[in-house]
């Protein structure tokens, strides 16, 4: 089996195990006697510690990608498994609820912490293995795995949490990163040779990344913003219930997760089209679909709309990823790949407030705002690629 390959399972595995614990930490929150904004913190300390960190990960990966990955899984296993004993004590009472919401937040910062080194070497392993011609195509790779495993971890964590109880995901994801570890250690190859000199330092207003930092965050912060609302904004559309609510969502999401995987791993890869192709169809594609959320109707028009979103995000994302990569010399790729996850962790932390808040004054507010920096970025686009020198 090939590095790349290998790497994909390896990405995968990391991601299902995060994207198992959606569908319950909701709920288990509340059977803790936590409150939503206590356990939206949770989400937001997470990316706070990877927007913080990404970039010491990458570049620390200059000396070596496999135990920086080795590290993250880990960290990434030991957090999970304190987070599950510490929930376990809470829900039999021997935590009183003030010290059991500072125990949880500290084990999720400690998942942070540790899951951002995964990513930017992951990156950064991509661009070792293959030439310029086949970045983009490596760095797709990349997306689908992630993609996938959003849409099979929250069902496998809802399945899991049905059968066995609300902790039951949250010690599988332990389970699942420990023997992701021994995978790495047993059969993924090392990309980086011993003795390669690793760039100094890369700083993120470096005249060749800062525009694409900036377009990497507008994506990143525009998606979230949707993902966060989408419900709300079905749910006061069609003027459904709850429940009602729940399914069209969530087959409507599916629907955006798969498009984007197809869009990812097949269309990109088979085509092999450089950043400015995939950017140039990209951006269009992601702003057509959040106009069509402005003034969807119907189930169906909503539904296309995040299709379109899906397809957009699915082109764009790997060209700015693999734009940083080509922007850069070998020696610079953990840290190129450092700040993009740094950049894609802001635009995580920050869509939840941004969507919310916009929602409120809006219900179309998120999706406007999604429209008008796509929109930016297309109009930028020529003198983005000029500066970056690709």
């Amino acid at each position: 089996m090939s590095p790349l390959a290998l790497l994909f399972l390896t990405l995968f595995n990391s991601v299902l195990g995060l994207s198992i614990l959606f569908p319950i930490l909701g709920p288990l929150g509340r059977a803790l006697g936590l409150t939503e904004v206590q356990v939206g913190l949770f989400s937001t300390g997470y990316a706070l510690m990877q927007f913080l960190l990404s970039p010491y990960w990458g570049r620390r990966s200059e000396r070596g990608r496999k135990p920086v990955l080795l590290v993250g899984i880990l960290g990434f296993a030991a957090s999970f498994l304190l987070f599950g004993v510490f929930a376990l004590l809470g829900e039999r009472g021997l935590v009183p609820p003030g010290l059991l919401f500072f125990l949880l937040l500290l084990a999720r910062l400690l998942g942070g912490a540790f899951s951002s080194a995964t990513l930017p070497t992951a990156q950064a392993y991509v661009a070792d293995v293959t030439g310029r011609e086949n970045r983009t195509a490596g760095m797709a790779l990349l997306g689908a795995a992630f993609g996938l495993a959003v849409i099979l971890g929250p069902a496998l964590g809802a399945g899991l949490a049905a059968l066995f109880g609300l902790l039951a995901p949250v010690f599988f994801s332990a389970g699942i990163a420990l023997l992701n570890a021994l995978f790495v250690y047993l059969v993924l190859p090392e990309s980086r040779p011993r003795g390669q000199e690793a760039g100094a330092r890369l700083s993120p207003f470096d005249p060749r990344v800062f525009p694409l930092l900036l377009l990497g965050l507008a994506l990143n912060l525009s998606s979230v913003a949707l993902e966060q609302t989408i419900a709300f904004y079905f749910q006061d559309r069609l003027l459904l219930g709850g429940v009602e609510t729940a399914q069209k969502v969530g087959l409507a999401l599916v629907l955006y997760g798969v498009v984007a995987v197809f869009v990812q791993g097949v269309l990109v890869r088979k085509t092999g089209w450089p950043p400015r192709v995939l950017l140039s169809l990209g951006l269009p594609l992601g702003i057509l679909g959040f106009v069509l959320l402005v003034y969807a109707k119907t189930f169906w028009a909503l539904a296309l709309g995040l299709a379109l979103q899906g397809a957009g995000q699915g082109l764009a994302l790997p060209g700015v990823t693999a734009a940083l990569s080509l922007a850069v010399g070998e020696g610079e790729q953990g840290l190129v790949a450092g700040l993009n996850s740094s950049a894609q962790a802001l635009g995580r932390m920050l869509g939840p407030i941004v969507g919310t808040g916009l929602y409120r004054l809006a219900p179309e507010g998120p999706y406007v705002l999604g429209a008008s920096l796509l929109l930016l970025a297309l109009l930028f686009l020529p003198a983005l690629f000029r500066r970056a020198r690709l």
